[in-house]
């Protein structure tokens, strides 16, 4: 979470030199699953979504691996101000239970505030909650106002975000590696993506950070959706990042990931959306979107096992 870099509330408090401590909380009630809550809050492409803290901020993430030891780096930019550096290490992550993590806040070279973030989880299929303790040490200046500005504003995307995220999962029974070369390979993606009784016709496709992929999905009737992924990130084996958009150039309608994870020599794969609006949203799960969503990558692992078989 980034504290909000507006000056007026930066500037040491009357009383409160640098080097004081806070403990702060947070709560929000989210109108989505718990398992939802828990992606959102914990998977890159959807912390790049809502984690300014204002629109004023512009949220910049250079480094992200969200494993136990692993962490994030990010800038925050404001306009006519120095550049913010927030570095974050993940201590502890139980899915749907709590995070803990630490929280570096850096400009130049003069570190401002160090802090422990502990985030625990609650809920059911179709509400969940969330409580964050911040506990905090400002060091270069007073920053409890910013944390708590910037966390709750954080937090409110947060709890919108997750409002309008999908996420399905999938067990598939081959080792990860053979997953990810059915997902990540120009050849192969083309002949199981989309839903049962579509194909795909594509135009440009190159699975790399920075890469496209255009293509129209072709109905069981004919017809034609054209579609357009832009690739944000990939990290092999592990997860992509991709912005979904209405044909090429199109407006975009999600950002989405897919991660992919080891489960006694399975693949748990991960497939998350945020869509652009709430209405982009209901309308999606009003048509089916889940139901299609799940013949998708059960198109995926009919196809890994008919390559497995094959090659027995």
């Amino acid at each position: 979470m980034r504290p909000n870099q507006n000056s007026d509330a930066m500037p040491a408090a009357a009383g409160h030199p640098p080097g004081r401590f806070a403990t702060l909380t947070f709560e929000r009630s989210v109108a989505a699953p718990v398992s939802v809550l828990w992606q959102a809050w914990t998977a890159p492409a959807a912390r790049a979504v809502w984690s300014a803290p204002s629109s004023a901020v512009t949220v910049e993430i250079l480094e992200a691996d969200t494993r136990v030891g692993g962490r994030e780096v990010s800038l925050c930019k404001v306009e006519g101000q120095p550049d913010i550096r927030c570095e974050c290490g993940w201590l502890a992550l139980e899915p749907g239970l709590r995070s803990v993590n630490y929280e570096v806040v850096s400009s130049g070279s003069t570190t401002q505030s160090a802090a422990l973030v502990t985030a625990d989880f609650s809920g059911n299929d179709e509400r969940s909650w969330i409580a964050v303790m911040v506990q905090l040490s400002s060091l270069a200046q007073d920053m409890e106002a910013g944390y708590r500005e910037g966390f709750g504003g954080g937090l409110d995307h947060l709890a919108g975000v997750a409002a309008r995220t999908m996420v399905l999962q999938r067990v598939i029974r081959a080792p990860r590696s053979v997953v990810w070369g059915a997902w990540m390979n120009p050849e192969t993606l083309p002949q199981w993506w989309g839903p049962d009784g579509f194909s795909c016709r594509t135009h440009r496709i190159d699975l790399c950070t920075g890469g496209e992929w255009v293509f129209d999905m072709i109905g069981p009737d004919g017809t034609e959706f054209p579609n357009h992924h832009v690739y944000t990130e990939v990290r092999p084996e592990e997860r992509i990042g991709y912005a979904l958009l209405w044909g090429e150039n199109g407006p975009k309608h999600a950002d989405a990931w897919a991660s992919f994870e080891d489960q006694d020599g399975a693949t748990m794969v991960t497939l998350g959306m945020v869509f652009s609006t709430e209405a982009e949203f209901r309308e999606a799960k009003g048509s089916g979107a889940v139901e299609l969503g799940q013949q998708t990558l059960g198109k995926l692992e009919r196809f890994v096992g008919s390559r497995r078989d094959a090659a027995a």
